[in-house]
């Protein structure tokens, strides 16, 4: 266990094991899918920051335990303090959320995150900008948060605005979920390694005595395959979302699929149209721009825009969307939200815009994250 002078509790949320010069951190809250709480970021933001100094650690790998790597951020918790009237506790949530994707974004040595079952938010947030990212047969990611009344934060306007085409736009502005084939073809993982070879894979690579980056890769490769797309895969329908999602506004996007739908009686444009008309319509509308944004921009610019817009959302100002998703959705799971504004006409260009602003607000300061150095070459390009 780690000793960082957290208490038991805090401890226990996040397992270390330590294998010569390998650590292993297992998210551990398998009752609640490994949702990430305040205590357990401030460990890991404090645990790496360590290991990036402690000469004997070499790799870092992380897991979850149970039938999910993670599931996002503990959303429900930062709701709670938005509705007792402190939206600020909230914003210090993302605030060391933020940080802590920052960090491993720009991580000087190795990360191997396993991601053997649902990786959704935030957790893709603490694995998707380490430089592995190992799905299997088990993988469901997805960034669900336009069904929140939220948008795709942890730097996913970086991640998703570099995925072939408009396939961004696509996973982050309709939530759909992508098993581990999906996550392999899109680039969204690394290696794709059935679950029945991950104890192997483990085992050799807790026996890793170097933080040469082609040496970790080698060894993951060894136990990789390349799974077959299944018959149904979005990705096989990269020509109609590329047609589509390329649109300029969200208006534009469901207009092109609605269109698409005239023409083909098809399953997929059905349920991607459904999934757009159920999401919040302000967060569709600042989602699109935030990844389109996130196309010019490196990661840390990424953060610190992401920062601005989720200080906005928790404060509710324009729109308290956030507040009535996760009530219908989390709370009282009636799944039925009504959103304000109702409809996409009715959400105007200055509201969004008010969501990229600074907030006018006595002590609120912008996202401020660490100087790095001496970073690899991997992480360099990514700011």
């Amino acid at each position: 266990m780690a000793s960082f002078g957290s208490t038991r509790r805090e401890e226990d949320s996040v397992l270390v094991q330590q294998n010569l010069f390998v650590r292993t951190l297992t998210l551990n809250r398998p009752r609640q899918l490994n949702a990430l709480n305040f205590e357990m970021i401030s460990l890991l933001l404090e645990l790496f920051l360590a290991y990036e100094k402690d000469d004997n650690v070499k790799l870092v790998i992380v897991k979850g335990k149970g039938r999910a790597f993670c599931a996002g951020g503990d959303v429900a918790a930062v709701v709670r303090q938005i509705n007792e009237g402190n939206w600020r506790l909230g914003a210090h949530f993302f605030q060391k959320e933020f940080t802590l994707n920052y960090l491993l974004a720009t991580y000087s040595k190795p990360q191997v995150s396993i991601l053997n079952g649902i990786v959704m938010g935030g957790g893709a947030g603490v694995s998707i900008h380490g430089r592995f990212c190992v799905a299997t047969e088990n993988s469901v990611f997805a960034m669900p948060e336009t069904a929140l009344g939220l948008f795709p934060d942890v730097g996913a306007s970086y991640y998703l605005s570099r995925l072939p085409g408009f396939f961004g736009e696509y996973v982050g502005l309709t939530g759909t979920r992508l098993d581990g084939a999906e996550m392999l073809a899109c680039g969204l993982a690394t290696h794709f390694v059935p679950s029945t070879r991950l104890s192997l894979l483990e085992e050799a690579l807790c026996k890793v005595d170097s933080s040469d980056f082609a040496i970790i890769q080698a060894i993951i490769d060894k136990y990789s395959q390349n799974p077959t797309l299944k018959e149904k895969s979005a990705y096989y329908k990269m020509d109609v979302i590329d047609k589509c999602f390329s649109r300029r506004t969200v208006e534009e996007i469901l207009s092109a699929l609605e269109k698409e739908a005239t023409n083909n009686a098809d399953a997929w444009l059905t349920s991607t149209i459904q999934a757009l008309k159920k999401a919040s319509p302000m967060s569709l509308k600042i989602s699109l721009k935030s990844i389109r944004e996130g196309r010019l921009q490196g990661v840390g610019q990424c953060l610190v825009r992401e920062y601005r817009m989720v200080c906005h959302v928790l404060k509710g100002e324009v729109s308290k969307d956030f507040r009535e998703g996760c009530r219908a959705i989390l709370l009282d799971k009636d799944k039925n939200p009504k959103w304000e504004p109702s409809k996409l006409e009715l959400v105007t260009n200055h509201m969004v815009e008010q969501y990229f602003s600074k907030l006018d607000d006595e002590g609120w300061e912008e996202l401020e994250l660490p100087a790095r150095s001496n970073l690899p070459v991997i992480a360099i390009a990514k700011l």
